[in-house]
């Protein structure tokens, strides 16, 4: 289903207009549709139906508390890769029994938290960690549960900053190095070896990296097999991309018989870790033309959202489609619009190069904002961060107020007389 259409010249998010909402929460506000979110994780339950499998929506994706209490309802598990965002799972009611945690410095601090918790399962990423896991849980009288998180050194094809699979990235322990490690592993005394895992970047559109990583995989857990370790599940990662600009991205059904072909002589319960692509086309950023500026060179709707509510196309150059909230009649004037900020910075862009019939006080939806929008937005330039609401059917809820300036200063000190 498509949650966006325009109903009487009026873009709606289901049945809501969105010029209802921006006239009663205001802009910059994002916006998410309970009925895209949902449709999202059923698919990809259902692609795994015929396996035993449980999907661990990763919370960086969106950590709001309404979409996590969403998934859980809707029977997810969860991936974390710190401990506030293991708090905001509990928070949520989600099942700690269902979280996994990812993550190359996990502190002590949250290694014993999530270990009194009761997690499903650590994310090991280096032999130090390891060490310090197997410690604290004997400190505890537990025993932590542990995979590997293993790097094949594959290619994603995807952008540098969001690939985790390269031998140069930062995470997991190498793939020669883990059959050595999870030996180790069996020898300590706090820990239980529960499976393997494998991740190997983000916004994939291409499934070759991801058969050739679970072949590696898949080779790997036969040869600890062959060792006498014995594994409860495989996690496959997340990474499934979705339709920005001119992506294909493969539909979910379409992967899960590459995962299930790679994997079909292996019979462990299979984890999967994804975030975007069961978000991020389930919201949007609602924003208002404060002015249009006509530059020598390129002219400018500089609008009251800003890189601070949307860092992605700063951060990674990335597409976002911008729709006119009202449409106007193609007769109207169009122009080829930089929409920009009021941020003091030239890289405060939302969108370049857009022809728009644009006015002064226009309402834009910067689409595809589901997904690591709101989750890495800031406070740069004393800017309250955005409003945000769920839209489901007719009625929409607000589920995180806007934030006051007295919000930002409110931890902070002057310095003494």
């Amino acid at each position: 289903m498509n949650p966006y259409q325009y109903k009487d010249g009026e873009l709606h998010v289901e049945d809501v207009p969105l010029a209802r909402i921006a006239a009663a929460i205001g802009t910059p506000c994002y916006v998410y549709s309970r009925a895209a979110l949902t449709e999202a994780y059923a698919a990809y339950a259902q692609a795994f139906e015929a396996r035993d499998h449980l999907v661990c929506y990763a919370v960086k994706a969106n950590s709001n508390l309404a979409i996590l209490d969403l998934f859980a309802r809707l029977g997810s598990g969860f991936d974390i890769v710190s401990g506030g965002e293991l708090k905001r799972v509990l928070a949520a009611g989600g099942d700690p029994a269902k979280v996994v945690f990812s993550g190359v410095g996990k502190s002590e601090e949250e290694i014993r938290a999530a270990l009194q918790a009761g997690i499903l399962c650590f994310n090991i990423e280096s032999a130090s960690e390891l060490e310090r896991v197997n410690r604290i849980a004997g400190a505890l009288r537990m025993r932590a549960p542990i995979s590997l998180r293993v790097n094949p050194d594959v290619d994603a094809g995807t952008h540098p900053y969001i690939a985790t699979g390269l031998k140069q990235n930062k995470f997991g322990v190498a793939y020669a190095d883990a059959p050595a490690l999870y030996a180790r592993a069996r020898s300590l005394p706090h820990v239980t070896i529960e499976g393997v895992d494998c991740h190997i970047g983000s916004q994939l559109t291409d499934l070759a990296p991801i058969a050739e990583a679970l072949g590696k995989i898949a080779d790997l857990v036969a040869r600890l097999e062959r060792d006498g370790i014995e594994l409860k599940h495989v996690d496959v990662g997340g990474g499934v991309g979705i339709r920005y600009q001119s992506e294909t991205p493969p539909p979910i059904s379409e992967y899960a018989a590459v995962v299930l072909k790679a994997l079909r002589n292996d019979r462990h319960k299979l984890l999967f870790e994804p975030g975007r692509v069961l978000a991020g086309n389930a919201g949007l950023l609602l924003t208002r033309i404060e002015y249009l500026k006509q530059g020598e060179d390129r002219s400018f709707a500089v609008v009251d959202a800003a890189m601070n509510d949307l860092v992605r196309p700063a951060l990674y150059d990335a597409w976002h489609d911008v729709l006119a909230v009202v449409q106007q009649s193609p007769a109207a004037p169009a122009d080829v619009y930089d929409v920009v900020g009021p941020i003091c910075e030239t890289g405060d862009f939302l969108a370049r190069a857009r022809r728009l019939n644009a006015r002064e006080g226009d309402l834009l939806a910067i689409m595809s904002a589901g997904a690591y929008g709101m989750s890495m937005a800031s406070n740069y330039n004393t800017r309250p961060r955005a409003a945000e609401v769920m839209v489901d059917g007719g009625e929409y809820h607000v589920i995180r107020d806007r934030e006051e300036v007295s919000d930002l200063i409110a931890r902070e000190r002057r310095l003494p007389s």
